[in-house]
């Protein structure tokens, strides 16, 4: 499913408009990016919680060249789901 489609699925099942939907999911998507950008994390209870993990720097190898470059240290965004919404999916 495509955010578009989640919107209108979201304004179909709470009677809102389109632009309505857009705008709330948008402004939660918005919220997260900005907990994460903190470094900090976000949980909702019986979903799931949304953190920040960082990489260590490395070197790695270009497999077609063989040469070694540095990949330097990065934060990227993880998500670990909860009890809750993995028994769903179960």
């Amino acid at each position: 499913m495509k955010k578009d489609e989640f919107i209108a699925k979201l304004a179909e099942k709470h009677g809102l408009s389109k632009k309505k939907a857009g705008e709330i999911v948008n402004g939660v998507f918005d919220e997260i990016s900005d907990v994460l950008k903190k470094d900090d994390k976000i949980s909702f209870l019986n979903f799931g919680t949304f953190k920040v993990s960082h990489r260590a720097a490395r070197t790695a190898r270009n497999p077609q060249t063989k040469a070694t470059i540095q990949v330097p240290a990065r934060k990227v965004p993880a998500f670990k789901a909860g009890k809750s919404l993995k028994e769903k999916l179960n």
